[in-house]
C-alpha cells in the first residue's frame, strides 16, 4: 500500500432479511349457533302468519267450487269432492259486468282526482318555506285522524243539496277526499328526498315552478306516485260505507254492494257469495302484483329526511 492512499473501508455485512410474518387477524367472537342456521323464532312466526293468511283463502276458494247443498255440511278445509263452476256462472249471469264497470269507473276517477290534487299540494308543502304553508299542511293532515263514520251525516246533507245523491259522483268525491291526507303524506316524504341542488340548477336555467314540478319532481317521485295510485285504487275498490249511504238504485251500484244480491230473506247463497268475492278481488290483486315494489318503496319513504 502506497503512502498517498487511504485504506478502503471494509463493506459492512448486510443484515439478513427476515421474513415478515403476517399479523394475525383479530379474534372473532363466536356467534351463537342459532344465528348460523337462521332465527327459528322468526321462521316459526312467518309460518304461523302464512297459515293465518292462506287458510281463509283456501277455504274461500274451496267453498266457491262447492254446490249450495254441500256448503254447510262437512269440514270447510276439506277439498270439494265434486267441484263445480256453477257458482261462477251464477255470478257472471247476475249483472257482475255492470258492477265491475261501475267499480272501475269509481276507482279510475278517484285515482285521477287524488293524483291531480295531492301532487301539487305536496310540492308546495315541500318547496314553500313559510309558516303558513306548514300550518296548512298540518291542518290538511288532520283528515287522517277523522273517521268517515263521524262525518257521514253532514256529507249526506251536502250531497243531497248538490243533487248528487244516487250517482257515481256521490261515491267518487267523498272517497277521493278521504284518500287525500294519506296520499299527501306519502308524496311529501318522497319529494323531500329530491336534492335541493337539482332545484337550484333548474332555477338557474330559468325554469318555472311548473316546469320543475313536471320535469323534475314528478319523474323522481315515481315510487311515491305508484304508492298513491295503489292506495287510492284500494280505497275506491273496497269502499262500502259511501256506496251504501249515498246510492240506492241498481244503476250506480258497485261490487261491494252487489254482494247483497246473494243475501235473501231465507238464507245466504254462500258459494255464490264467495265466488263473487274471488272474482272481485282478481283485478285489484293483479294491480298490486304489478306495482308491489313501488308500493313498498314509497311507504318506506314516508318519513322523509
Amino acid at each position: 500500500m502506497s503512502h498517498g492512499t487511504l485504506p478502503r473501508p471494509r463493506p459492512r455485512p448486510r443484515p439478513e432479511k427476515t421474513e415478515e410474518r403476517p399479523t394475525p387477524p383479530p379474534p372473532q367472537r363466536r356467534r351463537k349457533h342459532w344465528t348460523k342456521r337462521g332465527n327459528p323464532v322468526s321462521g316459526l312466526g312467518s309460518v304461523i302468519w302464512l297459515a293465518i293468511v292462506l287458510v281463509p283463502i283456501y277455504a274461500m276458494l274451496s267453498a266457491s267450487l262447492t254446490s249450495q247443498d254441500k256448503a254447510l255440511t262437512g269440514n270447510p278445509l276439506n277439498p270439494p269432492t265434486s267441484p263445480t263452476l256453477d257458482n261462477y256462472n251464477t255470478v257472471l249471469n247476475s249483472g257482475f259486468g255492470h258492477l265491475l264497470s261501475n267499480t272501475a269507473i269509481v276507482a279510475v276517477a278517484v285515482v285521477a282526482i287524488v293524483l291531480g290534487l295531492s301532487v301539487p299540494i305536496a310540492y308546495v308543502a315541500v318547496r314553500t318555506r313559510n309558516r303558513w304553508s306548514g300550518l296548512a299542511f298540518r291542518l290538511f293532515l288532520l283528515g287522517v285522524a277523522i273517521p268517515a263514520q263521524a262525518v257521514v251525516v253532514p256529507l249526506y246533507l251536502l250531497i243531497a243539496k248538490l243533487n248528487l245523491y244516487d250517482s257515481l259522483l256521490a261515491v267518487i268525491l267523498p272517497t277521493a277526499a278521504f284518500a287525500m291526507p294519506v296520499s299527501v303524506l306519502v308524496l311529501v316524504g318522497t319529494l323531500r328526498d329530491v336534492s335541493e341542488d337539482l332545484y337550484e340548477a333548474m332555477a338557474l336555467d330559468g325554469a318555472s315552478p311548473q316546469r320543475m314540478l313536471f320535469q323534475l319532481a314528478v319523474p323522481l317521485a315515481k315510487g311515491g306516485i305508484s304508492t298513491v295510485v295503489i292506495f287510492a285504487a284500494l280505497q275506491a275498490w273496497n269502499g262500502f260505507l259511501f256506496p251504501l249511504i249515498f246510492t240506492q238504485s241498481d244503476g250506480p251500484r258497485v261490487l261491494t254492494l252487489g254482494l247483497f244480491n246473494y243475501v235473501s230473506q231465507f238464507g245466504v247463497n254462500i258459494p255464490a257469495l264467495l265466488a263473487s268475492v274471488v272474482l272481485s278481488g282478481i283485478p285489484i290483486f293483479a294491480v298490486y302484483l304489478v306495482a308491489r315494489r313501488a308500493l313498498v318503496g314509497g311507504l318506506m319513504g314516508v318519513g322523509g329526511k
